[in-house]
């Protein structure tokens, strides 16, 4: 690895070889003990899995850098900034709205803190979203009180009596205005968004467009996305040519209907949708967090902006610039070779248990032992019979028992959704990661079995 790497990235080394198999044991302290290192050398890089103060090794360093390098030695190339994030990355120029639906029947507290988590994923705009019964009576009081938290709000209804108190509020922007309410907006004050009276012929859309305009009412124009299976396909057309008939206008796009009402993880919906906002110019969408499998898609939306605009405006693909949104499967995977699992347990010297995924299996490597299963209950029936005779391994006691369960589960899920897999570390769910602490537990002695 280091050999290929260092012509690329213009370095020479030296790899010091310490008598100890598990870097996670190793400490600052224990280092400064056995490494020597070559008077040429301007830098040491330490295991990632090495901790603790580098303290005891400021002396035998000297004015060389000390850094800890990465858990996964496959990681250095990005360690040593191969593919780094572009330094302009992350500006964006569409802006999120997040609806919080059936807000009259939610209490305050139930509204303030969804408000809060979408503002937190990247929302710009809190949609209160009001119900066809109405008027909500209580409108007025959520706009303020959601103000008080420091967001900006927009009311979603077409019913004058409930718009007026929520513009009088503090509502900035009103979804949605036709033919129906448009005489209305002219006092409001806030910026209405236009749409068709009949979205599959974009029916009175133009007539709205003109009474707004001429009238000087702000307005964003929004063609109306039908679901799969309603006209999708004919509306995502209407919205090109809504952007030829008004190519200065602002435009915004509800992709709800399609998060919330097809079958499939919103993700890739989402970056799609904003991909074509982009492109169109669109530069507002409303989404909204209803239904299960679009739970996240308010944070999915702020790192899809953020990837589609670089790739709009930076002329490139967008591959291996965000893996965020890389949820389901790994980036990439590495696996070890059987041969290469072999020689480590033929050379490792401790019966620390090392866990590896390789084709489509689990392998468990020890000292003189490598065992290998697609199933972890075989794979620890097998391990419970590894010891001398037949017998049960003197190390096997409860606490490591669990222990292997819990990482061979993890390995097993990575074979499964061809994730990498690295022993201790969290599995790489994009945005959705769950960092976890190190569960590294040691060689020690067996203990009796009711002592956890």
């Amino acid at each position: 690895m280091v050999e290929t790497l260092a012509p690329q990235v213009g370095f020479e080394y030296t790899i010091s070889v310490l008598p100890i198999t598990v870097a996670a044991l190793m400490t600052p302290k224990w280092i400064a003990g056995k490494l020597s290192i070559e008077p040429q050398a301007t830098s040491l890089l330490l295991p990632g899995y090495c901790q603790g103060d580098t303290t005891p090794l400021a002396e035998l360093a000297g004015d060389r850098r000390i850094e800890f390098g990465p858990r996964d030695l496959r990681q250095l190339p990005q360690h040593f900034g191969q593919r780094p994030q572009p330094d302009d990355y992350g500006a964006h120029g569409i802006e999120i709205l997040a609806e919080i639906n059936n807000c009259p029947r939610l209490t305050l507290e139930e509204i303030l803190t969804i408000a809060r988590r979408y503002a937190e994923d990247g929302a710009d705009v809190i949609d209160l979203g009001c119900d066809p019964e109405g008027p909500w009576g209580g409108v007025a009081d959520v706009v303020r009180a959601v103000k008080d938290l420091g967001l900006r709000v927009s009311i979603d209804s077409l019913d004058p009596r409930e718009i007026a108190p929520a513009v009088a509020a503090g509502a900035e922007l009103v979804l949605s205005v036709n033919s129906s309410n448009r005489e209305a907006a002219v006092d409001w004050g806030a910026t209405v968004v236009a749409v068709p009276d009949d979205p599959k012929t974009l029916a009175g859309l133009d007539q709205t467009v003109d009474f707004l305009a001429s009238r000087g009412v702000p307005l964003r124009i929004d063609p109306i996305l039908e679901p799969i299976g309603f006209g999708f396909a004919a509306s995502l057309q209407r919205y090109f040519a809504t952007r030829d008939r008004y190519p200065d206008a602002e435009m915004m796009m509800g992709i709800g209907n399609l998060t919330e009402l097809t079958d499939v993880d919103s993700a890739g919906v989402n970056v799609l949708l904003l991909a074509i906002c982009q492109e169109l110019g669109i530069r507002s969408v409303l989404t909204t967090e209803v239904i299960n499998w679009a739970r996240s898609s308010v944070r999915e939306c702020d790192i899809a902006r953020r990837m589609v605009h670089h790739a709009v405006t930076q002329g490139v693909l967008p591959k291996h610039i965000e893996r965020r949104l890389l949820t389901l499967r790994g980036e990439r995977v590495a696996e070890p070779t059987v041969e290469e699992l072999d020689r480590l347990a033929q050379h490792i010297k401790d019966n620390n248990y090392r866990i590896f995924v390789q084709d489509g299996l689990v392998h468990l490597v020890a000292s003189d032992l490598h065992l290998a299963n697609a199933d972890p209950f075989v794979l620890m029936k097998q391990l419970m019979v590894s010891g001398p005779d037949g017998s049960l391994p003197a190390n096997l006691d409860a606490s490591h028992a669990f222990y292997l369960g819990y990482e061979m589960h993890k390995a097993l899920t990575a074979i499964t959704l061809d994730k990498q897999y690295q022993q201790d570390e969290a599995l790489d769910w994009g945005h959705l990661t769950r960092e976890e602490q190190r569960h590294y537990l040691k060689t020690r002695p067996a203990k009796k079995s009711n002592d956890v």
